[in-house]
């Protein structure tokens, strides 16, 4: 396993249009997935241990921030082949088990990751409501385990500012993980 982080925020960078398959039996695109105010498009899988540490703090904070019109889509870009708890089946598993709250997709090319410069599970990439790049930053101070309960939450506090002003913070934190499993 390959512990990366992410690199800082781009600010303005343009969100690029996606068209996948999600666990759903939908194809969703990159504007289905986004809100009055914004998307966060995040970057996960199944066997990362650092997704697994903070998988009920990302569903916490989607639900909360679509109360602030952030829509939020979540992208397999694993390859399934060498991790085979990343299949597409186990992804619609895992999304029923934890009653996912936005779309699950499958980057089964990994086009869409790279297009977005995703480099590992999880990866965060805050949206305002123009679709400029406005946060590029960790969950919260997690890795493997769960930070301890009342932990700044920087994803949250980070989009929640962007719904309500259009930017981001200008301190972010980098997100940490497993690299994306690339295909050969």
């Amino acid at each position: 396993m390959v512990t990366l982080q992410t690199p800082i925020c781009d600010f303005g960078t343009p969100a690029p249009d996606f068209s996948l398959p999600g666990v759903d039996g939908k194809v969703w695109s990159r504007d289905q997935c986004k809100g009055e105010q914004g998307l966060l498009v995040m970057f996960i899988c199944n066997h990362c241990p650092y997704v697994q540490a903070v998988r009920d703090r990302i569903l916490r904070d989607a639900r909360e921030l679509a109360d602030y019109g952030i829509g939020c889509v979540a992208i397999m870009s694993n390859d399934p082949t060498d991790y085979p708890e990343d299949s597409f089946d186990n992804m619609k598993r895992v999304a029923a088990d934890y009653d996912f709250p936005f779309p699950y997709l499958f980057d089964e090319t990994q086009a869409v990751a790279r297009a977005y410069g995703a480099v590992c599970t999880p990866d965060f990439f805050g949206y305002n409501s123009e679709l400029g790049l406005q946060y590029r930053g960790r969950l919260d101070a997690s890795r493997k385990e769960p930070a301890p309960q009342g932990t700044r939450r920087d994803l949250f506090e980070a989009m929640k500012q962007v719904a309500e002003t259009g930017a981001g913070p200008e301190e972010q934190i980098p997100s940490m993980g497993c690299s994306i499993k690339w295909k050969a």
